[in-house]
């Protein structure tokens, strides 16, 4: 007769999972066993914990099915708490097993004694402890349908010991989380909602990452209405691309005439997105789409709140509006984007090719130019989210996947480990930068052990680069944001990867390009200039409120990448009086 960890691993692995990402020790083993001695799955050994559930989260989040992480008890299983909220606030679907001291000592404070059903309550949304063998498959059935069915992270907490007893005999039945069917607002709310926006005369519309799968829809209701179109960072690979209305990006890390457009619309339609800056929204005017309803009106005061699928939502709004003819808002906001845009172009433009250290700008556009046209991209939160906010050209089959809700560091690498073992046909990127790689730098050896192919592109300007802008945004000199410089490559190779270090701004583009070309893993480690983006070093008062100001429209100056290309063809597109 099977035990409750060969009927659990059967179970996942019946149900679709693959593979699952943690590192083996004491009350995990009898799992781990029963994956050695199970075809069909098998256990990516990673060298911490955190980066198990990082790479799960890519994985899930690339291919819309369940992915499962693994920790032993007490300190293992604490590890992965980190990208279990990052997987969690993504939605992720996740599945972490987190193993537990012997059911007999929990409460006595035993050996590595935790709580982990309750540590983990709050960055998922069910966690639950398996006491008894009999529990286990009502259990896993139910954690697995609540991470697919709500999107994000469940916890099975399952001491060691009851994983070594004997399964009941029933419960080996294959189970398929089934995921929700789009929402569909009634036909009176549809209603109400075109009555709005048939009466705005200035409609903007700004896209977040639930306008996945909806783009077609988006461009004809801003055809429609002659409206402007920005986007959050998690929208921009949905909705960037092929887009004649295109006004660049709000947010901390946005460029562009978004933040002009969104405070002078009378109609602002939130398409899918939870935003997070309340700041940068008017606080009126505003009309939500989204099929989570927490999310309705939890950022701005709502004059309409619609619950629905943006996709579902639009194709049944449309055939309700009124064609607008008068496009005199949209060209102007189009024309206002595209200046914007070309006054920062030089930055990346003018004699950097002979720059050094180099220009990071410079880098990041020859990346666009040099990786696949269906890359997966993996960001490190800080400067990796600036380039690639401003420089990774959407095309509707590249993505990009980053901490962009929880904001960690050290996300990139291991987001690459999931991405590439979940799609091994496919390049995958890890836009890196030196404090994040340093953190879990030992997935390096991961990337080693099993010849997984990521291209690691390392920015390393031997300092906390978003941090120090931080601190000068606030007034405060910075302080400990730079470091000693570090030869990453040489670590690199030290650990059995293919590795480049680059210098000179003229080496970068054959330098990526032979990473790419490598068979295996590799890594270019650019070593880019920490002024990049600096403002000046004495700062009083005035000047801190007035770059604060502008830090809350464009925030950063700096290259955009082929987005200025973007803008000059949509104008193009204006009709001439």
């Amino acid at each position: 007769m099977a035990t409750v960890a060969e009927q659990l691993v059967r179970i996942l692995r019946d149900s679709g999972v693959r593979r699952i990402y943690g590192i083996v020790g004491d009350s995990l083993n009898p799992i781990v066993d029963a994956v050695r001695r199970t075809e069909g799955i098998e256990w990516v050994h990673v060298r911490h914990e955190e980066t198990a559930a990082f790479a799960a989260a890519a994985e899930a989040q690339l291919t819309g099915r369940l992915a499962v992480c693994a920790g032993s008890c007490g300190p293992g299983n604490l590890h992965l708490i980190n990208g279990l909220y990052d997987a969690h606030r993504s939605g992720a679907p996740v599945l972490a097993i987190a193993s537990h001291i012997p059911s007999a000592q929990i409460g006595t404070g035993f050996f590595q004694e935790t709580h982990p059903d309750r540590l983990f309550a709050d960055c998922s949304h069910y966690s639950e402890l398996v006491s008894q063998p009999e529990q286990m498959p009502r259990l896993l059935r139910i954690a697995m349908q609540t991470a697919v069915g709500k999107g994000g992270v469940s916890v099975l907490s399952i001491p060691g010991d009851v994983s070594e007893r004997k399964a009941p005999v029933a419960g080996f039945e294959r189970i398929t989380p089934v995921t929700p069917s789009p929402v569909v607002p009634p036909a009176e709310q549809i209603a109400e909602l075109a009555k709005l926006l048939n009466s705005g005369e200035k409609v903007m519309l700004f896209a977040g990452a639930g306008t996945r799968g909806a783009h077609d829809e988006v461009m004809a209701l801003a055809d429609t209405l002659a409206a402007p179109v920005g986007h959050s960072l998690g929208g921009k690979e949905w909705i960037q691309y092929d887009n004649p209305y295109d006004v660049g990006m709000s947010g901390l890390l946005g460029y562009g005439a978004c933040y002009d457009a969104m405070h002078e619309a009378d109609r602002i339609v939130l398409l899918g997105t939870d935003f997070p800056y309340d700041n940068f929204l008017p606080q009126a005017r505003t009309i939500q789409i989204d099929h989570d309803t927490a999310r309705l009106g939890r950022r701005t005061p709502l004059d309409l709140a619609v619950h629905g699928d943006v996709k579902e939502t639009l194709t049944a709004l449309l055939p309700l509006l009124e064609r607008r003819t008068d496009r005199s808002y949209v060209d102007r906001m189009l024309r206002e984007h595209a200046r914007r845009l070309e006054k920062v172009v030089d930055a990346y433009t003018n004699k950097i090719e002979h720059h050094t250290p180099i220009h990071p700008e410079y880098a990041a556009d020859i990346l666009d130019d040099v990786a696949a046209d269906d890359a997966v991209f993996t960001v490190d939160t800080g400067m990796g989210n600036v380039w690639a906010a401003r420089y990774l050209t959407p095309n509707g089959r590249r993505r990009v996947i980053g901490s962009f809700r929880h904001g960690s560091m050290a996300n990139a690498l291991p987001h690459a480990i999931g991405a590439q073992l979940s799609h091994p046909g496919r390049q995958v990127v890890s836009i890196s930068g030196d404090g994040g790689l340093a953190m879990l730098m030992g997935d390096l050896l991961t990337l080693s052990a099993y010849d997984i192919p990521v291209k690691v592109v390392l920015f390393n300007n031997a300092s906390l680069g978003m941090v120090k802008l931080e601190m000068l945004v606030d007034g405060l000199p910075d302080y400990e944001t730079d470091h000693a410089p570090v030869n990453f490559s040489a670590i690199a190779a030290a650990c059995g990867i293919h590795a480049t270090r680059v210098e000179k701004p003229g080496e970068v583009r054959e330098a990526l390009s032979k990473a790419f070309a490598h068979p295996g893993p590799a890594l270019v480690e650019l070593v880019t200039d920490p002024n990049a983006m600096s403002i000046p070093p004495k700062i009083t008062g005035e000047m801190v409120r007035g770059f604060a100001l502008a830090a809350s429209k464009t925030v950063l100056t700096g290259g955009v990448g082929k987005m200025v290309e973007l803008a000059r063809s949509n104008l193009r597109n204006i009709p001439r009086p």
